[in-house]
């Protein structure tokens, strides 16, 4: 049985909107002891049927934090639509911006979960009919940003997305992005990103940099209003590149942003079985690439151990609250 953490939160405001544009599916979990050779025929040890799909997933989290979430998505009048819908609306999250089209097939995703390499291989169908700009009168768009703090993005759905970006930018909502891979769209959606959360592969696929604490510092180069760039690490956690906003560690020497994570990683308790934060006190300010100029604005890279966040923006502020209580070996 998990460990019961008891972890003080801020108090949390009025109408904590956040809105999510991206993928709802129902997803079939099959648990294997070892994933299976071509043409093999092999037994699950277990079978789950889940909601799934990213912006479904962050929502829940959301609702189960106690935020009010919007979801943007498109299902099939299907079993599987009547599924994801339902399951949806049990946890809170509102669903009229949810469109529902006659015939087609919903989004569902095949999982299997590895035991002996505690991976999991994901093989999905999406929606068809895909969603489109049209889908969403702009009288529902209006209506679905009225008030949101934060509007989330999968990067699915990418044209119907960049449509609600841009009215969220227009509307100076924080736009978060959740880049799991180089999608078609994606650099549209990056281009209005107040936050990037990314997995491991993709800085240096976007990039073609090997490093991916030069990868992160060079996204953050190319897309100025980003205020925060994560990486995602699986077991070992996360690390996080933050811009600096005023002039904070100005006096502090040039720091090269490799060197300085491999310090950082030295400071990490091995013992802690606790959630933490080993934070950077100095500020990156050479060039990754070329290392030849500074950089007119300055990151703090931090290591981060023992994570499962949610990070919701509200009021000008970031939150982040644990809300999986799984140990994990972090950097």
């Amino acid at each position: 049985m998990a460990e019961t953490l008891s972890i003080a939160v801020p108090p949390l405001p009025w109408r904590r909107i956040v809105v999510g544009c991206g993928m709802a599916a129902i997803d079939f979990v099959a648990t294997v002891d070892a994933f299976p050779k071509p043409d093999d025929k092999i037994r699950s040890k277990r079978l789950k049927v889940l909601g799934g799909g990213n912006a479904g997933n962050a929502l829940t989290c959301a609702a189960r934090l106690g935020l009010t979430p919007r979801l943007i998505s498109k299902v099939a009048d299907d079993t599987h639509g009547g599924y994801i819908l339902a399951e949806l609306e049990a946890d809170g999250i509102d669903i009229s911006n949810v469109v529902i089209c006659n015939g087609g097939t919903s989004t569902f995703s095949y999982v299997i979960v590895d035991n002996q390499m505690k991976t999991r291989t994901c093989i999905y169908t999406p929606v068809y009919p895909a969603m489109v700009p049209e889908d969403l009168p702009r009288s529902s768009l209006l209506s679905a940003l009225d008030e949101a703090k934060l509007v989330y993005f999968d990067g699915w759905l990418h044209r119907t997305a960049l449509v609600i970006a841009q009215q969220a930018a227009e509307m100076n909502i924080p736009i978060l992005i959740d880049a799991e891979t180089n999608k078609s769209g994606l650099n549209g959606l990056l281009d209005l990103a107040s936050y990037i959360i990314c997995s491991e592969k993709f800085p240096q696929e976007w990039t073609s940099i090997p490093s991916i604490t030069y990868a992160l510092v060079s996204i953050l180069l190319r897309f100025p209003h980003v205020r925060f760039a994560i990486a995602t690490l699986g077991e070992k956690g996360c690390i996080m590149l933050e811009r600096s906003i005023d002039d904070e560690g100005s006096d502090i020497d040039e720091t090269d942003v490799e060197n300085l994570l491999e310090s950082l990683k030295m400071r990490v308790d091995k013992d802690n079985v606790l959630p933490s934060c080993v934070s950077s006190e100095h500020c990156v300010q050479r060039c990754p690439r070329r290392r030849c100029c500074l950089l007119l604005l300055k990151w703090l890279p931090y290591a981060v151990e023992h994570l499962v966040l949610g990070l919701v923006y509200l009021d000008g502020w970031i939150l982040a609250w644990l809300h999986s209580y799984n140990r994990l070996l972090l950097l």
